[in-house]
């Protein structure tokens, strides 16, 4: 036994936390985001850096179903 206590103290801890409304500085949060101005395209362009690492493969995948099914073996 002995958990009364224990679970008191969580419980008021709890509470604390779920009604605890601080101040926002809304100033601040937008310089962590860096948003951006309007107008712009919100997103970063993409950059593939291990582009120059690897060759691109002449067999990739292009969504065409037009490979040749192998010849089945004749008995």
């Amino acid at each position: 036994m002995g958990r009364g206590r224990q679970k008191a103290k969580h419980t008021k801890v709890a509470r604390e936390l779920k009604y605890f409304s601080p101040n926002t500085d809304y100033n601040a949060l937008e310089r962590e985001l860096g948003t951006v101005a309007p107008g712009g395209s919100g997103e970063p362009d993409y950059e593939d850096k291990w582009a120059d690492l690897y060759e691109d493969e002449d067999g990739e995948d292009t969504g065409d179903d037009t490979e040749e099914a192998p010849e089945a073996s004749k008995n």
